[in-house]
């Protein structure tokens, strides 16, 4: 039999006592803001109005390179700007179109309400010049 290590049965007792105080691991601010780089160019490319996907994606590629860096602060900060200028960018180009949409209908109606008024003014003229004329 080899009893060359202590076996189970004659290991000195030990008391298993609860720690009162829990363990705590404090986590610092390691998120990575994000630089919202696609999105900036994609504002860019294709719904750029007034020029804010440009600026967005300006304000991307500056987030971008202080992330790169390592200053995490000014990557944020950039980050927060970049994603201002993409939500601002993509409001206009969706809002600019459907104002023109609204402002064509609203034009059509009224043309079509004018022509109406005239047709009825140039019918009413030219019967009454006909009743004249019998």
């Amino acid at each position: 039999m080899d009893t060359s290590y202590p076996r189970e049965d004659y290991l000195p007792m030990t008391s298993r006592k609860q720690d009162t105080c829990p363990t705590v691991i404090t986590i610092g601010p390691s998120v990575v803001p994000r630089d919202h780089l696609i999105w900036s160019i994609f504002n860019t490319i294709y719904m750029n109005f007034c020029c804010f996907g440009l600026v967005a994606l300006a304000y991307s590629v500056k987030a971008r390179d202080q992330k790169v860096a390592g200053d995490i602060e000014a990557a944020r900060r950039f980050s927060s700007k970049a994603k201002c200028y993409n939500i601002l960018a993509m409001v206009w180009s969706l809002l600019l179109p459907l104002l023109l949409i609204a402002l064509m209908i609203t034009g059509v109606i009224h043309l079509s309400k004018l022509a109406q008024e005239s047709m009825d003014f140039f019918n009413y003229k030219l019967f009454t010049n006909d009743d004249d004329g019998k």
